[in-house]
């Protein structure tokens, strides 16, 4: 009978020992599907970015209007006022288009967290087109920049752009190099 009292006595505890390894187990696996869902949102946010920055310059304008929230606000630095909803910022774009049909920009770097990318890229085009009342020089730049874009969903909401607007201007020759001190 001793025996049979003890394993009465394992019984729960075998149980109690089974049901905890399955939490354990239920909670790891919650925890790899966690980090891979983050990983995979890091991962789409960054294309979703680098889609917004890179496409139009392909003519691939239809981007704008998949990736770009209704209540998009564009901020360039180098300009005087945002661009309101995917039509301002592809008003803003197409003067840079026109004035440099074979550029492309290509994201060299980016870095996500949470719903935050930032993308460093490079502009490398030919300016045959007029730009700011600067007529067509035939002058080839290299402009690199950096976009700030806020992600919700599926959609860019906001964007931060700062480029070397300056340095763009030397290279076409419309203004002269800042001395160095």
């Amino acid at each position: 009978m001793s025996g049979s009292r003890s394993d009465d006595r394992r019984g729960p505890v075998i149980a109690l020992a089974a049901a905890g390894a399955a939490a354990g187990g239920a909670l790891a696996a919650v925890a790899v599907r966690s980090r891979r869902r983050s990983a995979r949102s890091s991962a789409d946010v960054k294309l979703i970015a680098r889609w917004v920055i890179e496409e139009p310059w392909k003519d691939n304008w239809h981007v704008l209007e998949r990736h770009l929230s209704p209540t998009f606000v564009g901020h360039d630095l180098a300009e005087a006022e945002s661009h309101p909803g995917p039509s301002g910022h592809r008003t803003n774009l197409e003067r840079y288009v026109r004035a440099f049909p074979d550029g492309r920009v290509a994201v060299e770097q980016q870095v996500a967290e949470g719903d935050t990318v930032t993308s460093r890229w490079t502009l490398r085009g030919t300016q045959t087109g007029e730009l700011a009342g600067i007529a067509p020089t035939g002058k080839q730049v290299t402009v690199a920049g950096m976009t700030i874009s806020r992600i919700e969903g599926d959609r860019v909401v906001e964007e931060w752009t700062s480029w070397d607007r300056l340095g763009m201007l030397v290279q076409l020759g419309a203004v002269s190099e800042p001395a160095h001190a």
